[in-house]
């Protein structure tokens, strides 16, 4: 037996609850993970309080990140006690997920514990981290260099904003953090900002070509915001886009693609292929520094989840949410 966050969906609609799971239950895989560590991301927030159509299949263990011990495998990759993370594949989704004290999944979907960190701080880098580093490796595969001009991070004070400041300044870049929320100034400045700009600035329709600014952008609202970001790219800029808090319309024109030659780069965490993830993973064990963890994340209980899904969504938690599961991890 195992506690877990188990989703379920009745006629009378989408619940969730802590309960305790008999281990007979999980569903099919060639590996069984003893999970240490998982986190709350906004995925997993909009699947426990049923505000986005995220859980496909039902009941649902949600949790897109685990990382955790192989206690049994059937996969020639993996033998007991080797340390894996795991990041999305549909996890939480389709396949029960990491908010659970065990998980049965495919080996083909793990990679091994980066060296540099221990499960709690990889849970702490997530797949927030992991996304904001496939933003950074988009920028550098298109030429974004320190010294081309400002990067612009949306969405900065939350959890893929926060490690991509802190990443980009740590490679030498300048960076404008834009948020909602002003008070998390001091936060961003810590995480090496140099610039804070307020959200309302990017939330209003704009021209279809604004005066030229942002040499790199890491953007994880879509809507509006991404459109004002791609009117305001220099030559030849590139913006790595990743999410959609602000919503999944882009009101924009072509004109700063075609004008300016700007790149729009889509980033998709969850079926990223096995070599790309690993090198994500080995930048961030070479690129940002552990100590900042402790600044980046917030820990709760698996008892906590629930109420904290709902924090989340409402834009009062900072940086990146993560859950123990095990005292021995």
């Amino acid at each position: 037996m195992f506690d877990a966050i188990l989703i379920e969906k009745s006629e009378a609609g989408q619940t969730a609850r802590l309960t305790t799971i008999n281990e007979k239950a999980l569903p099919e895989g060639d590996v069984t993970v003893r999970v240490a560590w998982s986190t709350l991301n906004y995925k997993d927030a909009l699947a426990i309080t049923g505000k986005g159509p995220v859980v496909r299949r039902f009941p649902m263990i949600p949790g897109i990140d685990l990382a955790g011990v192989i206690e049994t495998s059937d996969n020639p990759d993996w033998k007991p006690g080797d340390k894996v993370v795991l990041n999305g594949w549909g996890v939480g989704e389709t396949h029960w997920g990491g908010l659970a004290q065990k998980a049965r999944l495919k080996g083909d979907w793990l990679i091994p514990l980066e060296p540099a960190f221990s499960m709690s701080q990889a849970m702490a880098i997530g797949t927030a981290g992991y996304t904001a580093m496939l933003c950074v490796l988009a920028l550098e595969k298109h030429g974004v260099k320190p010294g081309d001009g400002p990067v612009l991070v949306t969405g900065a004070a939350g959890g893929v904003g926060s490690v991509a400041v802190a990443l980009l300044s740590k490679l030498g870049h300048e960076v404008a953090a834009v948020t909602g929320r002003l008070e998390e100034s001091d936060y961003l400045r810590s995480l090496g900002a140099n610039d804070i700009l307020p959200r309302s600035e990017f939330s209003e329709p704009g021209r279809p070509l604004d005066k030229e600014r942002w040499a790199g952008a890491v953007d994880v609202a879509g809507g509006q915001i991404l459109a004002n970001v791609c009117a305001s790219m220099r030559y030849r800029g590139t913006v790595a886009a990743c999410g959609l808090a602000a919503g999944m319309s882009l009101p924009a024109t072509v004109a700063p693609f075609i004008l300016r030659g700007v790149t729009l780069a889509g980033i998709d965490s969850v079926m990223c292929p096995l070599p790309e993830r690993r090198e994500a993973w080995r930048r961030l064990g070479r690129d940002l520094d552990p100590a900042i963890l402790d600044r980046l994340s917030e820990t709760v209980t698996l008892s906590q989840c629930i109420p904290t899904a709902a924090r989340l969504l409402a834009g009062e938690v900072r940086g990146r949410v993560i859950v123990p599961l095990d005292s021995a991890g």
